[in-house]
């Protein structure tokens, strides 16, 4: 064998047993304990399709922003923090509310007129038929796997136990009469799947569960089903004014002590001022973890992670980076706004950037796209996950969509 032929063998061999790695860059206020979670989802969602693909971490996050003199600079007082309600169709403003308050359809439900004593003296009323099958419901086998596969199957009793015995549900009982009594399955159940993620994400458990909108109406509807052997559904009584009461009649307000507040908000901008400010140690950080990578390199990153990597590659030429993937990022709307800090207004993508795939979803209000910024230098993937913000903004990884735009183009 000549050198020539050796070196093609060598060159051969070299490619078969090259092993693509997919970099997760992390966004905004994401720490250890939040950023293992999401790592784990994202790696059994390539290894599903691509076993023979490595997924690296790059955990930014303790180059992040902290208090760095014991939280001397914030005022020792109460604070009101008022969020907004996007108006939406009325399933995403009800999980938007049920999100803040699981209690939510059972207080509109308690508005409605008690019924006329049933001419039946010594008949069953309907509220103790109802308050029997919610306190007695035994999950069925494919119930008690959806919620095991939804996260929630460890506090479902606590969280049933907490609807029962809380004001809102004993006040909608005596609401209900013989004629709508399948009005109310679905609103229970809507509530204890609610009730369950609130007290799961009291537990810190990350990332936020149910991300999966189609998971969690699935849940919903095995739920109900195992209260009613009828199909069932939002009774039209209910709907109307519930659009009406959520997006203009609610107090969507979150009050607290002052630093409990801002210690729960603080990372998130906290990060994105320490980032336009002092970037270059959490770029600088990335391109460590691009180096010590087996080639070809994709980056998967998230928000703010998004930013850092347009920043890093725009300004060093990392030839083993094949695929920037960025989700949910606001690097092309920081461009034309001209606060890119890689990049001016005006000037060109330099040659030797990677391919760019953006994924967006248009609920996600911190999503933006980039064809129209970067003609013919970014593609853009729209997916959907029927999910309120600011929840949408953490919902790609669980999205079905997400993962068919990346998969396919994964060298």
């Amino acid at each position: 064998m000549n050198n020539t032929e050796e070196k093609l063998c060598v060159g051969i061999a070299s490619h078969l047993t090259t092993m693509t790695t997919v970099i997760f860059v992390h966004g905004t206020g994401i720490r250890e304990r939040e950023y293992k979670d999401t790592f784990e989802i994202i790696e059994q969602k390539i290894h599903a399709q691509r076993p023979d693909i490595k997924v690296a971490p790059c955990l930014w996050g303790a180059l992040g922003a902290k208090f760095n003199d014991n939280r001397a600079s914030v005022p020792l007082e109460d604070a009101t923090l008022a969020l907004s309600q996007p108006e939406e169709d009325a399933d995403i403003v009800l999980w938007g509310q049920l999100y803040r308050d699981p209690l939510y359809e059972l207080r509109l439900l308690s508005l409605k007129p008690k019924p006329i004593k049933s001419e039946n003296a010594f008949g069953k009323k309907p509220r103790d038929i109802l308050q029997s099958r919610v306190a007695s419901l035994t999950p069925t086998s494919q119930l008690e796997a959806k919620l095991q596969e939804a996260g929630i199957a460890e506090v479902f009793e606590q969280a049933r136990e907490a609807v029962i015995r809380s004001e809102p549900y004993k006040r909608a009982l005596l609401t209900v009469s013989e004629s709508d009594l399948s009005e109310y399955y679905a609103p229970i159940a809507r509530a204890v799947v609610a009730q369950a993620m609130f007290i799961s994400e009291q537990q810190e458990k990350f990332p936020p569960i149910l991300t999966d909108a189609q998971l969690r109406d699935k849940v919903v509807e095995l739920l109900t089903l195992a209260l009613t052997e009828t199909e069932l559904g939002l009774g039209g009584w209910l709907l109307k004014p519930f659009v009406e009461l959520a997006q203009y009649g609610g107090t969507n307000y979150v009050r607290g002590n002052r630093l409990e507040l801002t210690d729960k908000i603080s990372p998130m901008p906290g990060d994105i001022l320490l980032y336009q400010t002092r970037g270059e140690k959490i770029r600088a950080f990335i391109q460590e973890q691009i180096e010590e990578a087996e080639p070809p390199v994709v980056l998967l990153a998230h928000s703010l992670g998004g930013i850092a990597c347009v920043d890093l590659l725009v300004q060093q030429q990392l030839s083993q980076v094949e695929l920037l993937v960025t989700v949910g990022s606001q690097a092309p709307f920081l461009y034309e706004i001209n606060a890119l800090y890689s990049l001016e207004y005006g000037q060109l993508l330099p040659e030797h950037f990677p391919e760019w795939l953006n994924i967006y979803d248009l609920r996600d209000f911190l999503s933006y796209v980039g064809n129209r910024i970067f003609p013919d230098r970014v593609q853009d993937v729209r997916v959907d996950s029927r999910q309120p913000f600011p929840r949408s903004h953490g919902a790609y990884w669980t999205n079905a969509k997400t993962w068919e735009a990346i998969i396919s183009r994964l060298p």
